[in-house]
């Protein structure tokens, strides 16, 4: 819209109602005259049903109900059953607790089946999900961190296809997102697989948090301010850009870490090239012979 219609125009934001909202809506549509007047009662696990189902929608959640209850009705029933009510509304219930360890259990077995390369399982999870009413934003998260926990340097399109998804989803919502958690599930699980960036990571901070750190080097402390030169701070330190291939054979570890090597690239899909270049860097930083670039 353009400013001077927007600055005329009164702008409203509807945002989606929460459960209890919903929740308030459907009791009262049961009992008040204008609605079911007390003709059918709702079971826990039928009301949680309509919940879903309704996605923050009350509208929907209403035309849910009263096709339920003229179901029930019609079979003579005074209670508008789970079975009547996924009949009627041609829904299955879906097991899956939000709060609870379904939650939990198919958004495990949704990540675990990606990093098994199993594209139809975790669809079948991603699905689940989707169906029981799981926020899209929580399933792209978890997207994510499988694209570095999992795939890594393997495939190094996976986290930013996981981020696009995530930004997506946060602009469209459902049932449209439901497109792009399927896209980044499917790229996800067919990417190859590498943990090397997982296990470089808990081996570092491992060291860090058992102390073992050491002093900066020498050669690496800032020599910007007054003093630092006769402290030996920046001396020595060689400018890798002023050396051919710009890696300069020079200590960046701490003394007591010298020798330690936390990130060992496997040799799966775009990987493969970074363990060719960390084998080369790592010759030129011990000053080897120049192995080619």
């Amino acid at each position: 819209m353009i400013s001077p219609l927007l600055s005329r125009s009164l702008l409203l934001t509807l945002e989606p109602l929460s459960d209890e909202d919903v929740r308030g809506v459907l009791r009262r549509a049961l009992t008040e005259e204008r609605g079911l007047n007390g003709a059918v009662t709702l079971p826990e696990d039928a009301e949680a049903h309509l919940l879903r189902i309704a996605g923050g929608d009350a509208r929907r959640a209403l035309t849910a109900l009263e096709a339920g209850a003229g179901a029930a009705l019609a079979k003579g029933e005074d209670t508008l059953t789970l079975e009547t009510l996924e009949e009627s509304v041609d829904r299955a219930a879906v097991a899956y607790d939000r709060d609870g360890d379904q939650h939990y259990d198919v958004a495990s077995a949704l990540i675990k089946s990606i990093r098994g390369s199993d594209v139809d399982a975790a669809l079948h999870y991603l699905a689940r999900m989707i169906v029981a009413g799981e926020d899209p934003r929580f399933i792209a998260r978890r997207l994510m961190i499988s694209a570095s926990e999992d795939i890594g340097l393997a495939d190094s399109g996976a986290l930013p296809t996981a981020v696009a998804a995530a930004q997506a989803v946060a602009m469209v919502g459902f049932p449209e997102a439901a497109l792009i958690l399927s896209h980044a599930t499917i790229a996800l699980a067919l990417a190859p697989k590498s943990n090397a960036a997982t296990t470089a990571i808990g081996a570092a901070l491992a060291d860090v948090r058992e102390g073992r750190a050491g002093p900066v080097p020498a050669h690496l402390r800032d020599g910007h301010y007054k003093g630092a030169a006769k402290l030996g701070h920046a001396q020595g330190y060689i400018y890798p850009h002023d050396v051919p291939g710009a890696v300069a054979a020079q200590q960046y570890l701490p003394d007591e870490l010298a020798s330690r090597r936390y990130y060992e690239p496997t040799r799966y899909g775009g990987e493969a090239r970074y363990a060719d270049i960390l084998e080369w860097v790592r010759g030129r930083l011990a000053g080897e012979a120049d192995q080619g670039s």
